[in-house]
């Protein structure tokens, strides 16, 4: 698919010499540890290795605190938040391991993606203490505690009941702005994630009530050193250009915000797909090159290491 917007063919990647600059901030997601992904860790960890990744920072879902805020599909799968969390301690041990086993072969970063439901601002730095990531990725997937990326039909309900898909951005970028404030991640993942089911997104993002939340929340990023996701996902499902979007990128470049390619890998298959085409993408605009990793916790057993 030819990505109309920087003119870049954001093909995936076939067999050729390995790009010196792949990372992933934002990557691997699997099947043995998440409901919605495919495939066993290590295999993707493998596949990482088999591309020549220099890092990757590994960034499975923190579970749902209540089953209000749970997937459709993890309430049709009858898995409750307690299930859920013992599988999220699961894959913190699973990918210290392979940390630790491929270390001679890529660097990984053992990390993870919180959500913003009701109660996150005590319950996310529970979370941080409790399992002691390198990093965590800051993304916003429910508004006023309603998801809005599961599917078209749940993206449109969501938006009719806060009054508009006007509405929705507005909301969605200020619960993003206070994640930031609350929170402070190391990463912003997928910035503008709220377009995924909006065909008129690109003159959405414009209206002066939108951008200046837009901008409001890259000021933020860019005097905490936030780094933002330029998240892949998006070229894989489909769309026409990653987030973040044209317009978003190029005020974040005129900010000197920093920008690093994660794939939101959800299995093997996705590994490596458009990566080398937005390190272009990315270099061409002037950002930095190679990628560093974001700032990171400094946990006692990691400085142990």
């Amino acid at each position: 698919m030819n990505n109309t917007r920087t003119g870049i063919n954001h093909e995936p990647t076939k067999k050729k010499p390995s790009h010196p600059c792949r990372v992933s901030v934002h990557g691997g997601h699997s099947g043995q540890f998440c409901l919605h992904a495919r495939d066993r860790l290590e295999d993707m960890v493998k596949r990482y290795v088999e591309l020549g990744f220099t890092w990757v920072g590994i960034t499975e879902h923190l579970p749902a605190w209540g089953e209000k805020v749970m997937y459709p599909d993890e309430v049709a799968a009858q898995l409750t938040p307690d299930q859920m969390l013992i599988t999220f301690g699961a894959y913190i041990l699973e990918c210290n391991r392979l940390k630790k086993k491929y270390r001679s072969s890529i660097k990984i970063f053992t990390a993870f993606e919180i959500e913003t439901c009701s109660g996150y601002g005590t319950y996310v730095p529970q979370m941080v203490s409790r399992f002691k990531p390198d990093y965590i990725v800051g993304s916003v997937h429910h508004v006023n505690d309603q998801g809005f990326d599961f599917s078209k039909d749940q993206y449109l309900e969501t938006a009719t009941g806060l009054g508009g898909i006007d509405t929705l951005y507005e909301q969605y970028f200020d619960l993003q702005y206070e994640m930031f404030r609350t929170i402070n991640p190391a990463v912003a993942g997928h910035f503008d994630l709220i377009r995924i089911f909006d065909d008129n997104y690109g003159s959405r993002l414009k209206k002066p009530a939108i951008w200046q939340k837009i901008v409001r929340n890259l000021g933020y990023i860019k005097q905490q050193d936030i780094v933002m996701d330029y998240n892949l996902r998006a070229l894989t499902k489909g769309a026409v250009e990653p987030y973040i979007a044209a317009p978003i990128l190029e005020l974040a470049r005129a900010m000197e915000i920093r920008v690093v390619p994660g794939d939101d890998s959800h299995g093997v298959r996705d590994i490596g797909q458009h990566i080398d085409p937005a390190i272009d993408t990315l270099s061409t605009l002037g950002f930095t090159t190679p990628f560093h990793p974001p700032r990171l916790y400094s946990w006692e057993t990691q400085e142990k290491e």
